[in-house]
């Protein structure tokens, strides 16, 4: 067990994943951030000592303990509880990666107290095992626009950096959405016509990022696969993202399974946001940037 005066910080950034075709295989890292402090406390239990709702607590306890749980299996480490504080902006059920944030934070905390030294791909495979697709993962792990899928059942990823001048603009709701319930509404099959629509702009976003050609982004947002389906969750949606293009964004998308809308533009970032806050006012707006960068981690003694 690593000694009971030591703490580990994790700070892990906030994700948006789809991009609207990109399903569950597109993401972006954005500078909004939760936190995770770990310290051991002599046990084999790990209890949260930050203040949080109970419901959220509940759902937190659980990606703990079921993150601990796999990264000691992985390592095959001597498990050990620890006491862990979590802080942060990034909401919980809004499509924001919030999951993610705690899962990560939890095992690479873990792994600087062990110093296991996973690699970012190790990283990746863990998080995507608990988390069942890597399109929130990647991001978080490497920063920057992220393309991850599955290979029979190893994880592949490439990322790139995300030009500084891009603005994401999120309107995040009052309200959540549970990602379960979103999965549901997706169908289990497609036609073949909205299959290759999807690929098609799919393809021509990850060219994009890749190419920094940003300005060909507008029109490629658009998705056959999951967003009209789920859009009975969020029936202003359509709105919300032609009012930011016609305020100047180069488009927009439900982020994850919402209720997070964002539109990415490379100007007017304010006029964008007071665009779509007028189809939803129940909702607040952040302004964001791509962190292209991955998680951090600080070791400090109490």
């Amino acid at each position: 067990m690593p000694p009971l005066n030591l703490t580990v910080q994790t700070r892990v950034a906030a994700t948006t994943s789809n991009l609207g075709p990109g399903f569950d295989t597109l993401g972006i890292a954005l500078r909004l951030y939760n936190h995770t402090r770990l310290t051991p406390n002599g046990t084999r239990r790990f209890r949260i000592v930050s203040p949080l709702e109970p419901g959220a607590a509940k759902g937190a306890h659980a990606m703990i303990e079921e993150a601990a749980a796999l990264y000691f299996r992985h390592t095959r480490r001597s498990a050990f509880g620890c006491d862990v504080f979590l802080k942060g902006a990034v909401p919980i059920a809004r499509g924001l990666g919030s999951s993610i944030t705690v899962r990560l934070g939890v095992i690479a905390g873990l792994d600087a107290l062990c110093e296991s030294r996973l690699s970012k791909p190790q990283f990746l495979e863990l998080l995507t095992r608990l988390e069942h697709h890597p399109d929130n993962a990647a991001p978080a792990v490497f920063g920057g626009f992220a393309v991850a899928g599955m290979l029979d059942t190893s994880v592949r990823s490439i990322s790139v950096a995300v030009s500084p001048r891009a603005r994401f603009v999120a309107l995040i709701p009052s309200f959540e959405i549970s990602t379960q319930m979103a999965r549901k509404l997706v169908p289990r099959s497609f036609s073949k016509a909205d299959t290759i629509h999807n690929l098609n702009r799919a393809a021509l976003i990850s060219a994009a990022f890749a190419s920094n050609r940003l300005t060909s982004l507008p029109g490629l947002f658009d998705d056959r696969i999951h967003q009209p389906y789920r859009q009975q969750l969020i029936p202003q949606l359509a709105r919300i993202i032609d009012a930011g293009f016609a305020a100047g964004a180069l488009g927009g998308w439900l982020s994850g399974s919402g209720s997070t809308i964002i539109c990415l533009t490379l100007r007017n970032a304010r006029a964008v946001g007071a665009a779509m806050l007028r189809e939803l006012p129940d909702a607040r707006i952040r302004i964001l940037a791509a962190d292209n960068h991955p998680f951090r981690v600080s070791r400090c003694s109490r």
